[in-house]
């Protein structure tokens, strides 16, 4: 079900008041002039997974939702950019450090990010593993702080469920 202050009220092509109607499974709103639906889709964000000898670069979030809490480098991709280069742009932004994105670690879904009432939307956090090509660590942008975790000593709480699965992924091989 779309909350009320996330769908639109007015057809954005031609300004009549939506209603909600069955769309294939979904009930959605849907303008009776136009005919335009909206669909809510998932918003695409991007991170790195930065490794140094066995240690992964985190970032202390400065603003909500989840604030002082620490995260992967990661945000939202801009409508001109890959994943790809969201990730490596992010990571630059919030540390100072210029990355190069390797393989895929993988995608990790954030709407269970809502059940704890962290997000209004859902969406998809596309991570890199990547390696520094340069730079200097520092927090920037959004984030209070960045340094670098042991995965036996990560700092907490970790911002988001996302995040915690990307770090399980990242870890796993090395539990063996």
């Amino acid at each position: 079900m779309i909350p009320a202050s996330n769908a639109y009220r007015f057809c954005p092509h031609c300004s009549t008041e939506l209603v909600r109607r069955q769309q294939g499974d979904h009930t959605r709103p849907v303008c009776p002039a136009c005919g335009f639906v909206y669909y809510r889709n998932p918003l695409p964000a991007a991170g790195c997974l930065v490794d140094r000898e066995g240690q992964v670069l985190l970032v202390q979030r400065k603003y909500a939702p989840q604030a002082g809490y620490w995260s992967l480098p990661a945000g939202f991709m801009e409508w001109d950019e890959t994943p790809e280069q969201t990730a490596v742009r992010e990571t630059e932004e919030e540390t100072g450090l210029r990355v190069e994105a390797g393989r895929l670690l993988g995608v990790f879904p954030w709407y269970d990010d809502f059940v704890r009432g962290l997000a209004r939307d859902n969406g998809l956090l596309v991570v890199y593993e990547a390696t520094v090509v340069g730079g200097e660590l520092q927090a920037g942008d959004d984030a209070q702080a960045a340094g670098w975790f042991r995965l036996d000593a990560l700092p907490g709480p970790i911002a988001f469920a996302s995040h915690e699965a990307a770090l399980a992924a990242w870890a796993a091989p090395k539990q063996m």
